[in-house]
């Protein structure tokens, strides 16, 4: 299976997925799915007592729903029972929500886009900004944070260039470089912002993405200059390239006389329509 790893949104409820080129079918996660339809505190607990008490349905699944390779919150990837389209179509009848109709209409669209975006690429980009839109987000963030998804996939592109394995390694060096830069670590970086599974950059001030951009992309420059060869070297190379980026960050911080680290997270980021008015009355 060659595989894709995103999120999909439904009602600000994240889904992971991966994308099966092989069979040209997004495999969802079914515990995610759970979660969005139910808003249960435990959607693992929760789909666990629908199994007990649905033998037809325990049968199904086990035939039928694979354990697929997953990214958690702390981006380690996790087997994860997942389904496609039509799977997920069955388990849902299972589950008594109103949200079942409306997820059945949102599950049509998802599994179209992906083969739409394959023609045009634009459209993923132009999904993505649709999303943060109807989030809430203002625009100079939004376009801060579809740069900031370019220039990771640049530097993800040449960490699998030189040998880093997708997954653990990849948290391994995302952390050093954020500490590099940021000086927390990702828990630590999370913790202070209250978050807890949300995703750290979906949660960052225009201006944390920026100088995040600015390590990333310089840690790509110095790999491509220096062709690190093992975890190790791109250890170091992370590190520097956070360096840079933490450089500019302490030359902001002396010179404004406060934090750029934000205890901010989405919701004070967020601008609501209302806001938006009392702004343009004010």
């Amino acid at each position: 299976m060659k595989k894709s790893n995103s999120i999909a949104l439904f009602n600000q409820k994240q889904i992971r997925r991966i994308w099966d080129e092989n069979i040209e079918e997004w495999y969802l996660s079914v515990v995610d799915v759970v979660a969005a339809l139910t808003d249960s505190a435990n959607p693992t607990d929760y789909f666990k007592k629908m199994r007990k008490r649905d033998s037809i349905l325990h049968d199904y699944i086990g035939t039928n729903c694979p354990q697929v390779n997953m990214l958690t919150e702390t981006g380690k990837t996790r087997k994860t029972l997942a389904g496609t389209t039509k799977q997920i179509l069955r388990i849902i009848q299972s589950i008594p929500s109103p949200k079942a109709e409306p997820f059945k209409l949102w599950l049509a669209e998802v599994a179209d886009e992906r083969l739409n975006e394959i023609q045009n690429p634009e459209l993923a980009i132009d999904r993505a900004m649709l999303s943060y839109r109807n989030l809430g987000y203002s625009e100079e963030w939004i376009n801060t944070r579809l740069q900031s998804i370019q220039f990771r996939k640049e530097l993800t592109d040449e960490w699998k260039r030189t040998g880093v394995k997708e997954g653990l390694e990849y948290a391994i060096l995302t952390t050093l470089m954020t500490k590099e830069w940021a000086g927390k670590t990702i828990k630590e970086y999370k913790r202070h912002k209250g978050l807890k599974k949300e995703n750290l950059r979906d949660n960052m001030t225009s201006l944390e993405l920026a100088l995040n951009i600015l390590a990333e992309t310089s840690t790509t420059e110095l790999s491509k200059t220096h062709n690190p060869k093992n975890l190790t070297e791109n250890k170091d190379v992370a590190k520097r390239g956070g360096k840079i980026a933490g450089d500019a960050r302490k030359s902001i911080e002396a010179q404004s006389g406060r934090s750029v680290i934000s205890p901010k997270n989405s919701k004070e980021l967020r601008i609501t329509k209302i806001d938006s008015a009392k702004k343009i009355n004010i």
